[in-house]
């Protein structure tokens, strides 16, 4: 992760007015060469090398860290046929006679992202000994379902701008991006039935209802600046991390994987999927558009009492923590250089880097319950690689 720096100016300021926004609320360079994945070295968070079944351990103790995107690559090529694999499942499923559902889903499909979850689902199967197909089903769905919630997220933020493209909602409209999301949901369930697996639909619609609880939690929290840092986890751990665990739950139950396993994989995605969402916060106010692939302060536009926010208000003095109220809620970028001057000075952005590792490290401990292979050492480096990002 690039170590968080101070925003200079507002930045580009997403369209829209801050009331419009808050009333959205109201109402309801160059990838470096590739590594295999046995190459990259075993370490802690912290920079120490854990200890390795194979020996190697002074070899890794020697060896830096891998950058994100190269980390990133060697888990792709590892399971680079299985990826081409869900790729064509993703576009076959994806058709519909109805030409606006067509165009409306491949754009937001086609519009790039880390294809994190997918490329969890994969490894975890395949860390698991799975040997049949269905995990490509099963990766899909997941993508189906995250993409659902961000057809869905766009239209409650009101949001213009995602990936580095216009967001759907700002091309086609709020009406033609929810109810593509609806389309996306059903077909997922569609494709949970014919995995017919009774124990994976549950753990499906288990964490889709999640999901929704969390939505609606954010939007709860919206504008009010006495949300608490316990109040906001319970936010990510529903709204982002549950997709993660449920993804590499169901590669767990796909490979007929003991109770232990299975549970242990479940507290890795929980745990992965809140580091993730932690360095996301980080990022709004530390990286550049172009990184980002959105515009900076959105979440303080919006009036969303992030961890930095949260941490800020807590530890600042009484004039910075009044400031940074206002800003919640009112929502919009009009303070954000006070903001970020508030944020640098109580070490916000640090302190939530660190929870972020604390959630690394916590995952890397779960996968002790699975069998050492290549595929445990790639879960292992995703959960370095949620951390160790600047996009």
């Amino acid at each position: 992760m690039a170590s968080p720096g101070a925003v200079n100016g507002a930045g580009p300021q997403p369209p829209g007015t801050a009331q419009e926004q808050q009333n959205t609320c109201q109402k309801a360079h160059k990838p470096a060469a590739s590594a295999p994945i046995s190459a990259l070295p075993h370490r802690g968070l912290g920079g120490r090398a854990k200890p390795r079944d194979n020996g190697r351990m002074q070899e890794a103790q020697k060896q830096p860290l891998p950058r994100a995107d190269s980390a990133m690559e060697a888990v792709r090529q590892l399971v680079r046929p299985d990826l081409a694999d869900v790729d064509a499942e993703i576009r076959r499923q994806l058709h519909s006679d109805v030409v606006l559902i067509d165009q409306v889903a491949n754009y937001i499909i086609a519009s790039g992202g880390k294809r994190l979850r997918p490329v969890l689902v994969i490894v975890a199967a395949r860390a698991c000994g799975y040997e049949g197909k269905d995990h490509i089903k099963a990766a899909a769905i997941i993508e189906f379902i995250h993409t659902a919630t961000l057809l869905h997220d766009d239209v409650v933020d009101a949001s213009a701008l995602r990936r580095g493209r216009e967001t759907a909602n700002s091309v086609w409209g709020n009406e033609a991006s929810v109810l593509v999301g609806d389309f996306l949901y059903s077909r997922a369930f569609q494709m949970m039935v014919e995995i017919d697996r009774m124990p994976i639909m549950r753990i499906l619609a288990d964490a889709t209802n999640t999901i929704a609880e969390g939505e609606v939690l954010q939007l709860v929290n919206c504008h009010d600046p006495d949300t608490t840092e316990d109040a906001y986890l319970r936010v990510i751990h529903r709204k982002t991390a549950k997709l993660f665990e449920a993804g590499v739950q169901i590669a767990a139950v796909l490979a007929d994987q003991p109770a232990e396993v299975e549970r242990q994989l479940s507290r890795y995605g929980r745990h992965l999927g809140t580091a993730f969402q932690l360095i996301d916060d980080v990022l709004d106010y530390s990286a550049s558009p172009e990184q980002l692939g959105k515009n900076i302060g959105d979440d303080l536009a919006e009036g969303k009492p992030t961890l930095p926010l949260i941490h800020a208000m807590r530890q600042g003095t009484p004039k910075q923590a009044a400031l940074m109220r206002e800003a919640v809620e009112a929502g919009g970028l009009e303070r954000i250089d006070e903001v970020m001057r508030a944020i640098e000075s109580t070490g916000a952005l640090q302190y939530t880097a660190q929870l972020a590792r604390r959630e690394a490290e916590s995952a890397l401990e779960a996968l002790e319950a699975v069998p050492d292979s290549e595929y445990r050492q790639a879960l292992s480096a995703l959960a370095r690689l949620s951390v160790d990002r600047s996009y």
